[in-house]
């Protein structure tokens, strides 16, 4: 039987581990799809579980010796149902993006249509760009902001009309915006489609009570557990009883095999966390946070896509703002200690990978502990890179500065 441990047999990876902890802890994580989780998550992702096979769902496994594995999932199930307020979960998917994927094999045919949101205007890859392989399945269109950076509901409408989605899908991976979930649901009533949201950016402001919640209203929602849910990378998919059977083959066995049991003891540990009342102030602390950037970057003379925040990222365009590309901005941020990431902005008349934008949010700090103090202090180090971006030695200065700031906030004292 195994003798060793990783300090012991492997120390390349462990001080590749190590160093990577070591960034995390000086620097200052604001993309935001990024987040800490709790050591009882990671103790639960780290356990044995990882060891069993469990294709099939609770009660109807293929696998014998399940027994404690059901228990396992079906209180990973039973939490988020009661967090969502859901008739019908699977914690299955491995990620947000196969749970999209799945959701469109069991509800639509080969060629269907699906009305999702154009990604330069927020979308994400799986709602219908180009260069994903669903677009050679079923025929997307995608819809835009208006010029104000809001949902054109009249516009939208009138695509569903002439369109005849069999799916309308509303959630972003950039949009910095309420969704109005109940005059989407009318319209899709009226086109005759069926409703999906995809909440992976926002389900723990959702879950903390700080945003709507889609998932009495709609027919399906998918949601990563990690970004502000605080869980493990990891998805999941919520939708209403009459597609449950659909729902459930499709994840399993059309399009994964056996589950990962230590990532879904790890969500229902998260489940758990989200339900409790410091889950809800930690949700709104991230929402005021984001107010407190969009404050100072409106100071400070950045141009912010969709005219704001009500959640808890910012896509600001910083070409257009201050002559910077997007990376330029996230490479000079990089070398400053604080994490962005480049991002196309509304009709970016550039290329994804120099766009004019950056992306940048507030969970992970929040889970910190920093606060709009904070937030003003380190709008103004961004805007001090963004200026110098050429200059290394300012950018190293700017990175003694974080430094300082994030020994007053520790991440995972336990783990050093």
């Amino acid at each position: 039987m195994y003798t060793h441990d990783l300090k012991n047999f492997d120390p390349e990876i462990l001080a590749s581990i190590k160093r990577e902890q070591k960034r995390q802890e000086e620097g200052l994580e604001m993309i935001p799809s990024e987040n800490f989780v709790s050591p009882a998550v990671l103790e639960a992702l780290g356990s044995i579980l990882t060891n069993k096979y469990s294709e099939g769902y609770s009660g109807k496994r293929y696998y014998g010796g399940c027994e404690f594995i059901d228990e396992v999932e079906t209180m990973a199930i039973e939490r988020a149902k009661k967090l969502f307020g859901a008739e019908h979960v699977n914690v299955q998917p491995l990620s947000g993006a196969p749970a999209n994927i799945a959701v469109y094999f069991a509800l639509l045919n080969p060629g269907d249509t699906i009305l999702g949101m154009d990604l330069s205007h927020g979308g994400h890859l799986t709602h219908g760009h180009p260069v994903t392989h669903m677009t050679k399945v079923f025929n997307f269109i995608r819809y835009k902001t208006d010029a104000h950076g809001l949902i054109d509901l009249y516009n939208l409408r009138a695509m569903a009309i002439e369109h005849k989605p069999k799916i309308i899908l509303v959630g972003y991976s950039a949009y910095s915006r309420e969704i109005e979930y109940e005059k989407i649901k009318a319209i899709a009533d009226e086109a005759g489609a069926i409703t999906m949201a995809d909440i992976a950016h926002i389900a723990g402001l959702i879950a903390g009570g700080q945003m709507n919640n889609p998932v009495p209203i709609f027919d399906v929602v998918t949601t990563t557990t990690h970004k502000t849910l605080r869980g493990p990378r990891g998805g999941m998919i919520m939708c209403q009883e009459k597609w449950a059977q659909k729902i459930d083959k499709s994840v399993f066995p059309g399009f994964q095999g056996g589950p990962h049991e230590n990532n879904i003891a790890a969500k229902a540990v998260a489940f758990k966390e989200a339900a409790q009342p410091e889950f809800k102030e930690y949700a709104r602390q991230i929402k005021a946070n984001a107010k407190a950037l969009e404050t100072e970057f409106n100071r400070l003379g950045y141009k912010l896509c969709f005219g704001g925040t009500d959640n808890h990222l910012l896509l600001i365009d910083v070409f257009g703002s201050k002559n910077v590309t997007g990376k330029q901005a996230e490479h000079a941020l990089d070398i400053a200690g604080i994490t962005v990431n480049k991002n196309m902005i509304p009709d970016d008349p550039r290329s994804p990978m120099d766009p004019s934008g950056i992306r940048l949010g507030t969970p992970a700090l929040t889970t910190r502990g920093m606060k709009e103090a904070e937030m003003k202090t380190i709008a103004v180090w961004i805007d001090e890179a963004i200026a110098n971006h050429t200059d290394d030695n300012k950018l190293a200065e700017i990175k003694k500065r974080v430094i300082e700031l994030t020994k007053n906030f520790p991440l995972y004292p336990t783990l050093r």
